[in-house]
């Protein structure tokens, strides 16, 4: 039988804090308790935001909490072409299409909308992520049309066509979600919310949706856990597996840890990293208590 696959996938971008570490025990901790694969992924196809000495800040910190993984390591900047590959099958099957908006002509068509053909209690869709629904602006383009401003080098990203998606995969689209205790779940997954989300950035040839579905079939990963500020993400996910052939893990999404004011662990916040603890003199054994977790690995 084969083995389960975990993995953990930070984005170095910056330095890993208490959040990062509690993803990490839990990814190696699984794979222990399951006699499976840990394997560590690293997310930088933000190759603007990414550097090497935050990837080896990583590796410092997880073998300072005490972890190991399978070498080598994937590195996402290392494989555009398996993302471009998977890319060009939507393409060639009409599911995508070229976007040219900028953030504030986004707005701007939405304001108009609400304004001219919305009734006064109502207002726009709001994703997952907080932002309006694509209201569709370039849907309608024609498709020579698309292609002269491709090849003039005006801007763009490349957006799937929900509604062309809906008509060749209705669904009902389902996912199995695991418990820490080994219970599983058929959850129905509602990717239609997510509106035409974006496939290809603006900036990089690919995207998370599209980069990480991309990297857990081809790394055969079995079980995906990862933090619940990112089970929005996962209907999505079940979807791109369905139109691209690929298997759909099992999915684990754990709670967050918080700071003292509510608010989620963040890089961006500038929350405290775990470097910053090991100069305040915690150890990782104490990290690791305070996490839940054995001071040492359990064999």
């Amino acid at each position: 039988m084969t083995k389960p696959v975990f993995r953990f996938a930070p984005s170095p971008n910056g330095r890993l804090h208490l959040g990062h570490a509690y993803s990490a025990l839990l990814n190696d901790a699984l794979a222990r308790r399951y006699d499976g694969r840990f394997l560590l992924r690293i997310e930088d196809i933000d190759i603007t935001r990414c550097r090497p000495e935050y990837e080896r800040a990583i590796v410092e910190d997880l073998e300072w909490l005490g972890l190991d993984w399978e070498k080598p390591v994937r590195r996402q900047s290392e494989h555009f072409a398996d993302y471009h590959a998977a890319f060009q099958n939507l393409k060639g099957r009409g599911l995508v299409y070229p976007c040219f908006c900028s953030r504030k002509e986004i707005a701007d068509n939405v304001r108009f909308l609400e304004t001219h053909y919305m009734e006064s209690n109502e207002s726009w869709r709001i994703d997952p992520d907080g932002a309006h629904l694509y209201p569709g602006t370039c849907k309608s383009l024609l498709p020579r049309d698309a292609e002269l401003r491709i090849e003039a080098g005006e801007p763009h990203t490349w957006r799937i066509d929900m509604q062309a998606v809906q008509k060749l995969l209705p669904g009902p689209h389902r996912f199995t979600r695991f418990t820490l205790d080994g219970e599983e779940q058929i959850v129905e997954a509602d990717p239609w919310r997510w509106g035409d989300a974006v496939i290809l950035r603006k900036d990089v040839p690919t995207s998370y949706h599209l980069s990480v579905v991309v990297d857990d079939a081809l790394q055969g990963v079995t079980h995906v856990v990862r933090g619940q500020d990112l089970e929005a993400a996962t209907d999505l996910h079940v979807l791109l597996q369905k139109l691209l052939g690929l298997p759909t893990p099992l999915y684990h999404h754990h709670g967050l840890i918080l700071d003292p004011g509510g608010d989620k662990l963040a890089k961006s916040r500038k929350s405290e990293a775990l470097h910053e603890l090991r100069e305040r003199g915690i150890t990782a054994a104490e990290v690791r208590q305070r996490l839940g977790f054995q001071p040492t690995p359990s064999t």
